[in-house]
């Protein structure tokens, strides 16, 4: 059995030292109550809802899995995830981020980007249930009629109701433009609302069927009669498991139908079904074949909501590892004992384990301040006075969201693969509950886009296509900070790398593009390593950040030196790992040679 303590310290100091958050909060419309006081307290209410009910049915949940009823096409949840759920809903927070008006708190996104982690966490496989909800309203809140609100999101908020997604079909994964899943229009419902007949498959939807909700609501892409072809022949529909009664409550069983659940490497307590929709009954959402547009809506906070899952998982499997190599005596120190009195040193003695551990607190640590940092700028671009100030703030997300979930997705495997190996074979044995997060880890950089599919976005669109804008404000961001801190003593070895590093991105990037344009080839050969270095540079800058509110702050001695010492580790032997990368990038498209 695992253990899990939600790392409120870290997450205070990310959010109000690092990042400023309460400064910024309170300063957008709607913020005046956002204060440091209220936030802290649904930190601290988080962490008790996930240390005690959530993370208690990790591994047991892992074990038993979902059933599946094949006679009535219905999903049985394991032990403990209703009434964890009935307690989530009951407490607030399948609405924590919502509007008012349909039944939310309205607390910033940065805030409820902090809670997921800590849920995620204690139980990944669950959180995914009230995950795919949050999106589904987020859809609705944009792009939906009032109507569909009042009927559809406000249940999905109180927590009586669940969404999905379902977009993937068997022949259209990453390129939805090959869709077949139809939409004929039917006889309009009894208060007029235009009705359509939803035929189709979809496969790997999260949470499409299962136990703990009233009604769950899909949200689904298909392709209306006169739809032209590809992604711009694509719209949405909301598609209920439950058809409506006059009052609104779950009525008749819509024909949609849970028609299996996959067998997962992982995650395992969620149910991924296929979905088989025949001729069930639903409501365009949107406008026609413009579903594409909405449904990134859901795609791009999805995205983010998965870096959190590689947070989360690394945050656990650091606190396991840290803790049994703390505990397991195994060999003496290289240099001589460290514990004469016991049989044999800890772990913490080898120079190697250290390295792991480290390597996962670096990664850990500044993974967490990158999403804190991305979702803060969601916050700014819904709710900034300013319009330039919003403008700006949507650019850098636009940006950053690639790096969020690509990196801290990848990171995430190289944690939890360190965490195991601390373990050694008793890593490998399920007991221990490490190969778990390895497990479960392996999903992330797959689902809402492969790593390459969040690289091609990430060169691709928001570097080629749109000038590479969000990048120029972050890199200026960067600089202007290097040049503030200049003379910083407690930076010093720090700041200069940053400045070079920076520099070096920049021209990287001029000359990447400049290669891509002459050929396009060269885009798919350097993307993935162009993300990564990305990715390390964005890191350090946010480590050398937390060095600095480090100083200024009035932490402990013991904690400011962590994160000094943390810091340097991931100077001196993560962020040269740039040098390979940069080193592909410019091998070019010639070393990737063709495959008959």
């Amino acid at each position: 059995m695992t253990i899990y303590k939600a790392p409120l310290d870290d997450l205070r100091f990310a959010l109000f030292d690092v990042l400023g958050a309460e400064r910024t909060l309170t300063a957008l419309q709607g913020g005046e109550a956002h204060s440091r006081d209220l936030l802290d307290a649904v930190l601290e209410e988080a962490g008790r809802l996930s240390e005690q009910l959530l993370a208690p049915t990790n591994a047991p949940a892992d074990a038993e899995g979902c059933h599946f009823d094949k006679a009535t096409q219905t999903v049985t949840t394991p032990k403990g995830f209703k009434e964890a759920f009935k307690a989530f809903a009951e407490g607030g927070w399948t609405g924590l981020t919502n509007p008012e008006a349909y039944g939310g708190q309205a607390l910033p996104g940065v805030l409820g980007t902090a809670t997921t982690e800590i849920f995620q966490s204690g139980n990944l496989a669950w959180s995914l249930y009230p995950l795919l909800s949050e999106g589904a309203t987020h859809a609705m809140e944009l792009h939906g009629e009032e109507w569909q609100r009042e009927r559809f999101m406000k249940p999905i908020v109180a927590g009586r109701w669940t969404g999905t997604m379902c977009l993937t079909e068997p022949q259209a994964g990453s390129d939805l433009g090959l869709l077949k899943t139809r939409a004929e229009p039917a006889a309009a419902d009894a208060d007029g609302h235009a009705v359509y007949k939803i035929s189709g498959t979809k496969i790997f939807i999260s949470a499409g069927e299962h136990d703990l909700a009233e009604n769950i609501v899909h949200l689904v892409l298909a392709r209306l009669p006169d739809a032209p072809e590809g992604s711009r022949g694509i719209s949405m529909f909301i598609v209920p498991k439950f058809k409506l009664d006059a009052d609104g409550s779950p009525g008749a069983r819509n024909t949609v139908a849970a028609g299996a659940i996959e067998h997962k490497m992982g995650i395992h307590a969620c149910s991924t079904c296929v979905m088989n929709f025949d001729g069930a009954e639903g409501y365009l959402i949107g406008k026609p074949h413009k579903g594409l547009a909405a449904m990134f809506t859901m795609m791009n906070a999805a995205r983010l909501s998965v870096g959190v899952q590689g947070l989360a998982l690394a945050e656990r499997a650091l606190q396991n590892s840290l803790n049994y190599a703390r505990e397991r005596l195994q060999s003496r120190s290289l240099s001589g004992p460290k514990f004469p009195d016991k049989p044999a040193d800890n772990l913490l003695v080898q120079p190697d384990v250290r390295r792991m551990l480290l390597t996962q607190r670096a990664f850990v640590e500044g993974s967490r301040a990158l999403v804190l940092y991305t979702a803060l700028q969601t916050d700014i671009e819904h709710r900034a006075t300013d319009e330039a100030a919003r403008q700006k703030a949507g650019e850098l997300v636009a940006f950053l969201i690639p790096i969020a979930k690509g990196m801290t997705t990848e990171l995430a495997q190289e944690c939890t693969k360190e965490a195991l190996q601390i373990y050694g074979g008793h890593g490998y044995i399920a007991e221990n509950g490490m190969e778990q997060f390895v497990r479960d880890a392996r999903i992330i950089t797959l689902y809402e886009g492969t790593t390459g599919i969040q690289a091609a976005d990430l060169l691709g669109r928001k570097i080629l296509q749109l000038q590479g804008v969000g990048a120029k404000h972050f890199l200026q961001e960067i600089s202007a900070f290097c040049q503030q801190h200049s003379a910083d003593e407690s930076l010093r070895g720090l700041i200069g790398p940053l400045a070079v590093a920076t520099k070096e991105w920049s021209d990287l990037t001029v000359s990447l593009a400049q290669r891509t344009q002459a050929n396009p080839e060269e885009l798919g050969a350097a993307a993935t390593d162009y993300l990564y270095y990305s990715g390390y540079v964005t890191l350090a800058y946010l480590w050398v950040r937390s060095v600095a509110a480090a100083e200024a702050g009035t932490q402990s001695a013991a904690f400011k030196q962590a994160k000094r010492d943390t810091a340097a580790f991931y100077f001196a032997r993560i962020l040269p790992r740039t040098l390979v990368h940069k080193a592909a990038i410019e091998a070019g498209v010639k070393t990737l040679p063709e495959i008959a």
